[in-house]
């Protein structure tokens, strides 16, 4: 009789862990519905009217959700929409992938730049969604009033969890765990909890760009982004849309300082440096998408593996290295918190 495969999980207070970075040949991947059809956005944008944004379901749904922060760089992710809006107004669009870009988050009351970013944001939006050379190809939205009931909308939604600071400069962050909770894989530079989930998903399934914090300090003592500008075709093509007024119209001076931040030495947050990268990982995602069964073996695995990130594990490691109290017991019969189970399987018929 032949003995059936067994794989070992890890029960930590009712999330399950596996090894992920093993191929699984009796795992059958559903791909995403081949069918067309459309998802409506509906946008709140104030108490007394709604508007609705429609992109197909087949679309990536590319999502930016965090407070308007300048080193959360929002305006990195911009600069990469005016790329592909150039690409597709230059008719450069043989590997290109249906894209919606969501953006959402609040401000601080008083942060100027930050209003800059989100008003840029919304003026390029209007650009490219109304463009009837884009097609479906691309659209651009920022979701306003940002909340939780929000929020409980896009985490499920999301394909791809943009979590670009600028390395160094994240604390620590927990809405990426979030996301990967929800099957969205991450596309982040390595800083703050992106470093975890990197070390949890592993390489082949975390799109990694940009420099490290070392970097960033050593990059500083020279940076010069007029350079990097002027040597990258693609991002001089996206400044030139930005400052000439092409895209942006009888507008663009009114964002005069948001460039001229892009553009200055002593920018803190190193935008242009980290743009070259950035478009090369979002090419990697493209093709990636592409491979609807590639696509859904990472979204799987980033859910598999985000029971690191369980706050009863956090809790737990605080009461052992900080407030070392007695842990109560649950009865008498009750199971360990941790334990391991062996789980027998005898493939998916094909």
């Amino acid at each position: 009789m032949n003995q059936k495969p067994t794989t070992t999980l890890i029960i930590l207070d009712g999330w399950v862990s596996i090894p992920i970075r093993g191929e699984t040949q009796s795992l059958r991947l559903i791909p995403r519905p081949g069918t067309i059809c459309s998802t409506v956005i509906p946008i709140a944008a104030s108490p007394t009217r709604e508007c609705c944004i429609t992109f197909s379901a087949e679309a990536l749904f590319d999502v930016q959700v965090k407070r308007i922060h300048e080193y959360k760089r929002q305006l990195l992710n911009l600069l990469h929409v005016v790329h592909l809006y150039d690409r597709i107004k230059r008719g450069d669009t043989e590997d290109l992938i249906p894209r919606c870009v969501l953006i959402s988050g609040k401000a601080a009351p008083g942060y100027h730049a930050a209003k800059q970013i989100v008003a840029l944001i919304n003026h390029v939006a209007h650009v490219v969604n109304n463009d009837p050379d884009v097609g479906g190809l691309l659209g651009l939205a920022f979701i306003p009033n940002y909340n939780i009931s929000v929020m409980e909308l896009i985490c499920p939604a999301a394909d791809l969890s943009a979590q670009i600071s600028t390395a160094g400069k994240e604390a620590s962050g927990t809405g990426n765990m979030k996301f990967m909770m929800n099957g969205a894989i991450t596309i982040g530079t390595l800083g703050g909890a992106n470093i975890e989930i990197l070390e949890e998903v592993g390489e082949d399934n975390f799109f990694l760009f940009g420099m490290t914090a070392e970097q960033v300090e050593g990059a500083r003592t020279n940076y010069d982004p007029d350079a990097l500008i002027d040597a990258d075709p693609d991002l001089q093509s996206v400044m030139e849309r930005l400052e000439s007024g092409s895209l942006l119209g009888s507008s663009v001076q009114v964002f005069h300082s948001v460039f001229q931040s892009i553009r200055n030495p002593a920018d803190p947050w190193l935008t242009a440096a980290d743009f070259r990268s950035f478009v090369d990982a979002q090419n990697a995602v493209s093709l990636a998408y592409m491979d609807s069964q590639r696509w859904t073996k990472m979204s799987i695995a980033n859910t598999v593996a985000a029971g690191k990130f369980s706050s009863d594990r956090t809790i737990r490691e605080y009461n052992t290295e900080i407030w070392q109290l007695t842990q109560p017991t649950r009865g008498v019969n009750s199971s360990p918190l941790q334990s391991e189970v062996t789980l027998e399987y005898s493939g998916v018929p094909s």
